[in-house]
Parts: structure tokens; sequence; C-alpha cells
């Protein structure tokens, strides 16, 4: 080494040392140009038609898993919304037979009932019980398309 290079050069031209001062070795110029030689450009150009329609089948399936799971959770908010309006008539219809102070008549009547600007159907049906002082009292409620939505009952008493 010669006095008039610079510190910076000299440090760099001294052996690395690791733990323990022990020399860790370097890679060489023959080991560079050994894992060249190996080097396939066309085995990692990219991936395989293989390769690339494992992804897309593995992506198509937790899409599908995804938009099953979000219908599934707009027809349960649509059925809690339906049971809701339905529980609204058919209590109307309860509160209805008890407001009147009078033992309801034995028999069957369907009301039309108006909630949030869905007409729905309540089905009032009068039973007797074997205590001749007490009726039995259901209100089913029916949707658009007349299936059923709810059924609630009570018993009223003679007042």
């Amino acid at each position: 080494m010669s006095p008039a290079m610079p510190p910076c050069a000299r440090r760099a031209r001294r052996p690395r040392r690791g733990a323990k001062g022990l020399r860790r070795l370097q890679p060489s110029l023959h080991s560079s140009l050994h894992a060249r030689a190996h080097f396939n450009p066309r085995r990692s150009a990219g991936f395989t038609l293989v390769e690339v329609l494992v992804a897309l089948a593995i992506v198509a399936t937790a899409l599908l898993a995804g938009v099953q799971a979000t219908n599934a959770l707009t027809r349960h908010a649509q059925r809690e919304a339906d049971v809701l309006l339905a529980q609204l008539c058919a209590e109307n219809e309860l509160v209805k037979v008890r407001l009147a102070r009078q033992m309801p008549d034995v028999g069957d009547s369907t009301q039309a009932c108006a909630q949030a600007g869905r007409e729905l159907a309540v089905a009032v049906h009068v039973r007797p019980t074997p205590n001749p002082s007490f009726r039995r009292v259901e209100a089913q409620v029916f949707d658009e398309g007349a299936h059923p939505v709810l059924r609630l009952a009570t018993i009223v008493g003679r007042y």
C-alpha cells in the first residue's frame, strides 16, 4: 500500500474479519460464473399455464364464496324486515280484539294491513277453548304472494 492512497482506499483493501477475528469468505468470480452457467432464462421467464389456471381457480372459488355469503346476508335482512312488518300487523289485530272489550265471535276473518308501503293480509282465527269464558285468537300474516310470514296467538277472556 502506498502512503499516497487515501484512507478510505486503504480500508477497502484490508481483509474482512467476522466474529472472533476469523476471516469471512468472499464470493469468488468462479462461483458467480458457475451460477450463471446453470441459469435457464426459458424456465424462469414467468408462470406456466397450469400455475395460472390453478391460481385462477382459487380466486374464482374465493369470489364465489363471497358472493354466496353476500346473498345469504341480503336474504336474511329482507326476511327480518318482513317479519318485523308482519309482527306489527299481527299485534295490531290482536290489540283491536282486546280493545273491543267484548268476547269475539268464533270464526275467521281477513283484514288488509299496509306497512312501509307494502300490503300484507292478516287472517284472524277465533277458536273456542274448553273454558267458555275464554277464546283463542290467532293472527296469521301473509305477504303479497300469499306466503305465510308470521303467526301470533293469544287468549281473550270475558270482561
